[in-house]
């Protein structure tokens, strides 16, 4: 067999292995789901009415509050997830199977394609669950072309690759699955920290440049504009760029980490 069908065949493999181990094991991942679940239901009815009047500046309207705020949370939704990713590279880096695999006659590289194969499906289908709920409570894309659904299809699988390699990185980086989870914590503080809840205008003018340029909220801008509607601008363009420029340096950090002698 040639070199590249052995990589193609030991990545299907660990791609396997990865996704037996989250069937097997779905509570780390259901943890993680259920955070923008919850935000999602508390962020509509608790809150809606408040939040919904404070953003248009006229009276209450929660159904315009969902349609804002979902784009946000599905892209929370894959920050979310891969922190399992981050947790399930730092159990295999400290458990000795990775040493076990060095040993064997497989692909270098086919250990992290699993994962990150694995975890962008994970992350898929953890985002149609979520939106699924968020149809259920009265989410409604606007006027989106079979186009349009397709470009966000693609956004939120590029997005998830780029976050996946970041948290590969830091799994790799951490002694244990817990420094793993803390590692990987601004998956979930970045998207709080966006425009997932509210305007960036409607923030305090010294932290906007941050909260505008930061990767979520491009790719959250991007997205609210191509199932609703709104003016993408220039965030199209930032959200494609940070998704790229993470995928590479995720996956330099990675397999620079990944080389060097196990713990």
């Amino acid at each position: 067999m040639s070199s590249l069908a052995l990589a193609v065949r030991d990545s299907n493999t660990m791609l396997r292995r990865n996704l037996l181990h989250a069937r097997r094991y779905p509570s780390l991942t259901l943890n993680l789901l259920l955070t923008p679940i919850m935000m999602l239901l508390l962020f509509v009815y608790i809150f809606g009415d408040v939040m919904s009047a404070g953003i248009g500046g006229g009276g209450a309207d929660r159904s315009a509050y969902i349609a804002y705020i979902v784009p946000g949370l599905l892209m929370m939704t894959i920050g979310s997830t891969v922190i399992g990713t981050a947790v399930s590279v730092s159990n295999d880096m400290t458990e000795g199977i990775i040493a076990r695999f060095r040993t064997m006659a497989i692909h270098r590289g086919s250990v992290l394609v699993g994962h990150v194969v694995g975890s962008v499906l994970q992350s898929v289908l953890s985002v149609v669950l979520v939106g699924a709920v968020a149809v259920a409570i009265g989410f409604r894309s606007t006027d989106a072309t079979v186009l349009e659904w397709l470009a966000a299809f693609g956004l939120l699988v590029l997005f998830a690759a780029a976050l996946t390699w970041v948290a590969v990185g830091m799994g790799l980086i951490s002694p244990n699955a817990e420094a793993a989870s803390n590692n990987a914590l601004p998956m979930i503080l970045l998207p709080l920290l966006s425009s997932t809840f509210i305007p960036v205008g409607t923030m305090p003018g010294w932290f906007q440049p941050f909260a505008e340029y930061q990767p979520f909220t491009p790719a959250i801008e991007t997205l609210r504009g191509l199932l609703l509607g709104s003016e993408i601008g220039h965030n199209g363009w930032l959200a494609v760029g940070w998704s790229l420029g993470l995928v590479v340096l995720g996956y330099l950090w990675s397999t620079s980490k990944f080389g060097q002698d196990p713990r």
